[in-house]
């Protein structure tokens, strides 16, 4: 009924249920001692009312409630959860393996099988058949393959858990890889790679190259993305001689959040545990145990940008990627301190930068965007794995400047040899905490971060944990960290126009010098 019919017999019945209700809760002697005539009460919000349960408040140290819980099956599969509260959970099955450990197979099977996941299994015979199932549960699914981890995952209601683990095993162990299928994902391979080849962001393309410039060959510079000469190559039984290497309990970890870890680990007993996969039971061969070898060097694709753009209309633009290695996740006194430098180094486009109010403190920001204005692009990655570690700069510019933009990204690396101000390392540790917190609000990111931690070194640090070694990293560290790094060959990508693109050499010369300029030429005539 519209509150303008009420009229004010209703609003006089309103008032009385109001007031009879405040009369049954608190009995008659507190309603009319802590209440006027009106029926609500007439005293200070901070003083407690008699009768009612103290408050209780969660806690505002930042700990968790509880510790994650870990269970190793008579497999060596693990099994790892932490228990948040709520109607939905996210499950997964996290696999090292990757596009790393591909140096005795075609580059791009992984590839294929972040394509291929959720695909035709023993239990259900389409994609479509595991979309139907998992919506009768509120659930999605997804697959991601990194260089060295895939992940299977599904988010869904809690109580479905047993389901949720048994499509897991279903779509993990018994892929059917059906001829249509694998066309279906060549199809899709071609047009991904055209995508990439054709965008105007080129950071994916960019991550390609630095990465085959650093590790030239090895482990994680073999190709993330499946070559495109390779996609007719790879067939199913290529596929399973891959799976039944890396594909085993050993290597796996079975991450949930926002279930029972009993629950969790019965499950995982009845779909994980004594099951034959589709590829048998064969003896594990040709697994790769290689420790990354940072090499350096140099990738170059001269390309027309203007390809990807309306002719005429948008400037081109030559992207420039140097990197140097920095350190891997396992070695925690220099890992950290690399964070909170990638995180002081910061950056992004030239967009806005800096202007009224935006509050971009950074380096790149200061030192680069807010200076150069030819600069469209400065941002810093920090890419770590479980035996190396790459940071890198990437700058962007018109190709005229080529040169002035590579000398602008040596300096920079040379100057975080430098003792860092005590008011910027607080800024970037207080940064790097904040977003470290900020993204574990999301139960997916927590399932991740769970199964990583859990699969790398067998247990789980905390985020409070995290955030008071984040806490503790000195100036001392960031220096000492830097001038270590500094001594490593570098890894340029260069894509765009490189006419006046300066050689390795100069680029090298640049990173040894006490400035980081590039090194002047001289001619007798000139």
């Amino acid at each position: 009924m519209p509150w303008s019919r009420t009229g004010p017999k209703m609003a006089t019945h309103l008032t009385k249920c109001r007031t009879w209700s405040g009369f049954q809760r608190f009995g008659i002697t507190t309603y009319r001692k802590y209440s006027s005539g009106s029926g609500y009460p007439n005293i200070s919000l901070s003083t407690p009312l008699p009768g009612i349960p103290k408050p209780v408040f969660a806690s505002l140290d930042g700990h968790e409630t509880s510790e994650t819980k870990i269970t190793t099956l008579e497999n060596g599969l693990k099994v790892a959860s932490q228990n948040k509260f709520g109607q939905f959970c996210t499950v997964g099955i996290l696999v090292k393996a990757g596009s790393r450990y591909e140096a005795k197979y075609p580059s791009g099977i992984s590839h294929f099988l972040e394509k291929l996941s959720f695909s035709s299994t023993a239990q259900y015979g389409s994609k479509d058949e595991i979309l139907f199932a998992l919506e009768k549960h509120g659930g999605i699914c997804d697959c991601k393959t990194t260089r060295d981890i895939a992940t299977y995952a599904v988010s869904a209601e809690a109580k479905s858990l047993d389901t949720v683990v048994s499509l897991l095993a279903d779509a993990v162990l018994h892929p059917r890889l059906l001829e249509e299928e694998m066309e279906m994902t060549r199809m899709a391979t071609r047009f991904e790679l055209e995508d990439i080849s054709m965008r105007p962001d080129p950071e994916p393309l960019l991550e390609e190259m630095i990465h085959a410039a650093a590790y030239r060959g090895n482990t994680v510079g073999l190709p993330h993305f499946c070559p495109l000469d390779n996609v007719d190559i790879i067939d199913q039984e290529m596929i399973y001689n891959y799976l039944r290497s890396y594909y085993t309990p050993d290597r796996m970890v079975l991450s949930g959040v926002g279930v029972d870890h009993e629950q969790l680990v019965e499950c995982a007993r009845r779909y994980l545990l004594n099951v034959t996969p589709v590829w048998g039971l064969g003896p594990v061969q040709d697994v790769d145990m290689s420790v990354a070898q940072y090499t350096g060097g140099m990738v170059k694709i001269d390309k027309d940008m203007s390809v990807n753009f309306v002719p005429d209309k948008t400037p081109k633009r030559t992207h420039i990627m140097i990197g140097l290695e920095s350190s891997s996740y396992m070695l925690e006194e220099d890992f950290i301190p690399f964070a909170v430098l990638n995180t002081m180094m910061g950056g992004g486009g030239s967009f806005s930068a800096g202007g009224p109010g935006k509050g971009m403190f950074t380096r790149l920001y200061l030192n680069v965007l807010n200076k150069y204005n030819w600069m469209y692009n400065a941002t810093s990655y920090h890419h770590s794995y479980e035996d190396t570690g790459l940071l890198c700069i990437h700058g962007s510019a018109y190709p005229k400047v080529v040169g002035e933009m590579v000398e602008v990204i040596t300096r920079e690396f040379v100057n975080m040899t430098a003792t860092p101000d005590e008011s910027e390392l607080e800024r970037a540790k207080i940064q790097l905490k904040s977003m470290l917190m900020m993204n574990l609000e999301a139960r997916p990111v927590i399932f991740e971060d769970v199964g990583r931690q859990v699969l790398a070194t067998g247990k789980r640090k905390l985020p409070h944990e995290l955030c008071d070694l984040i806490g503790n990293v000195t100036a001392s560290d960031i220096k000492r960290v830097t001038s270590k790094m500094l001594r490593s060959k570098p890894a340029v990508a260069a894509l765009g126009d490189l006419t006046d693109l300066p050689s390795y050499e100069k680029i090298q010369a640049a990173l040894s010098s006490k400035d980081g300029r590039l090194p002047r030429g001289y001619s007798l005539f000139g």
